[in-house]
């Protein structure tokens, strides 16, 4: 069985988890910037500044939290009460998407 590298409880109350390889797979192969992020990529979860749902997949949702002039951006697959992560990227601004969730000001 995979090792899970970690899990977390969205803000949606989705248990959202990677495991130690595909972590390796998006920290060395897909975007290697974002090793240096894993503690923030788990605050993304946990506390977005915004979620949204994709426009191309309506299980996918984008989580997005801005740290100084750019964004972290987590997607990830909901599946009933849990979920995975697809990818982590650091971006200049938001995709477009439905806006699901939206942190009050």
């Amino acid at each position: 069985m995979p090792q899970v590298r970690f899990e977390v409880k969205s803000i949606l109350g989705k248990e959202i988890r990677t495991t130690e390889e595909y972590w390796k797979l998006i920290s060395e192969v897909k975007h290697p910037i974002i090793r240096r992020y894993e503690e923030e990529v788990n605050e993304t979860i946990k506390n977005p500044d915004e979620v949204r749902k994709s426009k191309k997949d309506f299980s996918v949702f984008l989580y997005y939290k801005k740290y100084g002039n750019l964004f972290i951006c987590v997607l990830v697959r909901h599946l009933n009460n849990e979920g995975y992560i697809i990818t982590a990227y650091i971006a200049d601004k938001m995709k477009k998407g439905d806006v699901i969730w939206q942190k009050k000001s």
